[in-house]
């Protein structure tokens, strides 16, 4: 999808960012050329939803199906991504041409270092086994994490293409917080999986992105995260691989996202990837 497409679809945006605001939070009209700056940072992200017409792309849940060389996950499993099925050009990421992207993540509390979540990729042609969906660690004992994991959501998933524009605050915007307000109220897209955009949460400031890229070195840092394997703390070096939006009841309003860097992604290390919770509740 070509920006000037990705730009008439924010047409909507722009409109309420220009001629309304937002007067729930007592927010009046928008300068028309900041809107426009801001809307310049447009990217493209495949939004992937139960419903909709779009390409089956994949799906929440279903058997969980690994190669046999690749250990039982320590997370929960949450959903499967056909790269084949995706749109052209449904994002601006240099993902597989094709291939299966299997998604896990965990809901509970972590010690706010952590990964909590993971990413498998299973090229075409690749032999795979079906494992039990339960061998994640949880706690022994306490009944609660599974009941938030068995209301995973399940089903097929239909991919679109939409623009995406960033959730936090960039440099010379003196309304960024602003802009994004507008944005979030006019791209609701709860429950959602997205691949490709911008990484978004309630809490927004610094970029979630960054989050993830100190987390992630922080671990490296501490033996976690392989031997002689370098992991950078820079924001720049890494891209939203995918994010979720929970409607899980005892979860509402979570953020996962799972983050991998740039070099990764090309080389196609998925097991590399680091994934954050936020949880406000």
């Amino acid at each position: 999808m070509t920006d000037d497409e990705l730009r008439e679809m924010l047409i909507p945006f722009r409109t309420r960012a220009v001629e309304e605001g937002y007067p729930w939070e007592d927010i009046d009209p928008l300068p028309a050329e900041e809107v426009d700056r801001w809307i310049g940072h447009v990217r493209p992200c495949a939004v992937l939803t139960r419903g909709g017409d779009g390409p089956v792309a994949g799906r929440f849940g279903g058997p969980l199906l690994l190669p046999a060389e690749i250990p039982d996950p320590e997370h929960p499993y949450l959903a499967s991504v056909d790269f084949a099925a995706l749109p052209k050009d449904a994002t601006d990421l240099p993902l597989p041409p094709d291939g299966r992207l299997l998604l896990f993540a965990s809901l509970g509390e972590t010690d706010g270092d952590g990964n909590c979540g993971q990413a498998v990729y299973v090229p075409v042609g690749t032999p795979v086994e079906e494992r039990d969906r339960n061998t994640w660690h949880g706690c022994p004992g306490d009944d609660y994490d599974q009941k938030i994991v068995d209301s995973y959501p399940q089903g097929e998933l239909r991919a679109r293409t939409e623009p995406d524009l960033p959730y936090h605050s960039l440099p010379g915007f003196p309304h960024a917080d602003e802009l994004v307000t507008v944005w979030c109220d006019t791209s609701e897209r709860a429950g959602h999986l997205r691949i490709g955009g911008y990484a978004d949460q309630e809490d927004s400031d610094p970029d979630p992105l960054g989050i993830i890229a100190s987390r992630a070195a922080r671990q490296a840092n501490r033996g976690r995260r392989g031997v002689d394997e370098a992991v950078s703390g820079a924001v720049e070096d890494w891209v939203l691989l995918a994010h979720w939006n929970p409607d899980v009841s005892g979860r509402e309003g979570a953020d996962v996202q799972w983050g991998i860097q740039r070099a990764d992604l090309r080389a196609r290390r998925f097991d590399r990837t680091f994934s954050t919770v936020y949880f406000n509740p």
